[in-house]
């Protein structure tokens, strides 16, 4: 059975990843493992080692404690695992099309990027 830290430890190397523009196989060759085992970790299915987490961190270019942003009690670990389980069906970022957008909009420079989320802001408000 999946832990649901290692999922979600899991979960965020992958976000991270997508966000980089980066392939299972190149981020495997970085830290000198198979794109297999990065699959794996990505699900939750194997646990990364400390040391093997230094590595993708390194990568992927965040420190250690970008993998365990967003873990709190035990209540929110047990429904993480749940969604998990269903293929994590509401992932923003697994849909193509968003991962393209949030990759745009970090492209922005940081004054325009903030007038562009205001107005999406306003416009979401509106609908």
């Amino acid at each position: 059975m999946k832990h649901p830290v290692d999922v979600h430890v899991g979960m965020r190397a992958r976000h991270r990843r997508w966000m980089v523009g980066m392939t299972q196989q190149q981020l495997g060759e970085k830290v000198g493992i198979k794109f297999q085992q990065i699959q794996k970790y990505e699900t939750g299915m194997n646990r990364i080692s400390a040391s093997r987490l230094w590595d993708i961190a390194a990568a992927l270019d965040v420190p250690i404690s970008f993998f365990f942003e967003g873990l709190e009690g035990a209540e929110a670990l047990t429904e993480e695992a749940e969604a998990s389980r269903r293929g994590a069906q509401g992932d923003l970022l697994a849909d193509k099309e968003a991962l393209e957008l949030v990759r745009s909009y970090y492209a922005i420079p940081e004054a325009q990027r903030r007038r562009l989320f205001d107005l999406a802001r306003v416009l979401s408000d509106a609908a």
